[in-house]
């Protein structure tokens, strides 16, 4: 459950590291915990573990649509750190990182949220709608409740700013691969890679690229540019939202995908 050890390992196995992302509660709570134990079975390394928001401001339509129907269903933020507990009951250890947007844990008390991730095993938290000049108080109660605050870097960041991310970043780095919103795309342009090789040379910290990753591909490349490993979560949910009414039949097309995109955070890093 430490994400400086997982990285630590992967990097001695010569390894990428496969983070997917799903949000909780889609189509059900139940459902989530299987999916995520598929993919932690299957090839996932660190878990992107989402808080469903009425109004996702760095999520394309697919994930929109899963937060939407999260909440229609119920799921509260309460709900979702019960779920990383459930998942610790259930045997799962690897590192979790919770994504949110602010409006959660400033509503929650920011000390208060840290602490409740905290104790139900989390070590990292993403908050897409603060930015570095404005998380004083996330940094402070992070350190306070030794958890991670994630920054994310796009392809608009100037020199500047990617230095005074780095300078108070920990745990890792968001590359984020495309100006836009997540979503999975067919290919990955150039720029991608110039990023990865642009923030490599301002950090030794773990890089992870995501943001429009979803095949076997995509993940090695984005690796063996230099990033430590690749995110996806949009493809996943493509694959289950086909069949909402009976969404376990599609975890054996899940567990196959997870697998190769594993497979390409591994061949990426031995292209290097």
């Amino acid at each position: 459950m430490n994400l400086e050890k997982t990285f630590e390992e992967l990097k001695n196995k010569r390894e990428g590291a496969h983070m997917p992302h799903v949000y909780l509660g889609d189509p059900h709570k139940e459902f989530s915990l299987k999916l995520i134990q598929t993919l932690v079975e299957n090839g996932a390394d660190i878990l992107e573990f989402g808080i469903p928001f009425s109004d996702p401001t760095a999520d394309g339509p697919t994930f929109q649509a899963v937060c939407e129907r999260a909440l229609e269903n119920g799921v509260t933020p309460s709900k979702c750190i019960q779920g990383i507990k459930n998942l610790r009951d259930r045997g799962v250890e690897n590192p979790i990182v919770v994504t949110t947007y602010y409006n959660i844990p400033y509503v929650m008390g920011v000390g208060t949220f840290m602490n409740r991730i905290r104790e139900v095993g989390a070590q990292a938290v993403i908050i897409p709608n603060v930015p570095v000049e404005e998380a004083d108080v996330l940094l402070a109660e992070g350190k306070r409740s030794s958890i991670h605050v994630i920054f994310q870097i796009a392809p608009t960041t100037t020199e500047d700013r990617l230095k005074k991310i780095t300078d108070f970043a920990s745990g890792f780095l968001y590359v984020i691969n495309v100006e836009g919103v997540t979503g999975a795309r067919e290919s990955l342009d150039d720029s991608t890679l110039k990023l990865v090789q642009r923030v490599r040379r301002h950090t030794d910290m773990p890089l992870m690229a995501g943001f429009g990753i979803s095949n076997k591909k995509q993940a090695s490349n984005v690796v063996a540019a230099g990033a430590d490993g690749a995110i996806a979560g949009s493809c996943y949910a493509k694959v289950y939202e086909k069949n909402l009414e009976n969404p376990e039949e599609t975890l054996p097309q899940i567990a196959q995908l997870v697998g190769q995109i594993k497979q390409g955070c591994i061949e990426g890093y031995r292209r290097r």
